[in-house]
């Protein structure tokens, strides 16, 4: 049942994303989606020393389900996600703060049931702070890399 959903989401997600995100939402927001997938990646990776949850099957499945999670719903859901909100901020921390609540409590507890992976030194309240706090750090980085450097805002004025 796991693997179903990994498929699914693969390429069901992915297939949405190619079909109906405009591209120039995809170029904007590839930078920041990639730079939280990488803290996410960092902490699959740190997840092996400290042991936050478990995948049945060892480090093949771990692997698998880690990079699945990752580059599938959580990728194409940021891109989505910051499409429609950003520049928007009481409405992406809204519709974040849904989108972690659901993920925390209700699907965690379903990808549990169904075998998808066991929280072993992680409470759902814990994986709800941690998904809010990264929510925030990917709007203050899109922020960040959208900032016109002072050169392009004096070029902006002189040309006035």
């Amino acid at each position: 049942m796991a693997n179903f959903f990994r498929i699914v989401n693969a390429i069901v997600l992915w297939a949405i994303v190619l079909s109906f995100l405009p591209k120039l939402s995809f170029k904007k927001y590839l930078p920041v989606t990639l730079f939280c997938s990488g803290i996410f990646l960092i902490q699959s990776l740190l997840n092996l020393i400290f042991k936050w949850w478990d995948v049945k099957g060892g480090i093949k499945y771990r692997v698998f389900d880690d990079l699945a999670f990752i580059f599938g719903p959580f990728f194409t859901i940021n891109l989505w996600v910051f499409h429609f909100t950003y520049g928007k901020f009481s409405l992406y921390a809204l519709c974040n703060l849904i989108m972690d609540l659901l993920y925390a409590y209700p699907l965690n507890a379903f990808f549990q049931k169904i075998g998808h992976y066991k929280l072993k030194r992680m409470t759902s309240t814990a994986l709800f702070i941690k998904t809010c706090s990264l929510a925030v750090l990917n709007y203050g980085f899109q922020r960040f890399i959208e900032k016109p450097s002072p050169s392009e805002s004096s070029n902006h004025r002189s040309s006035d």
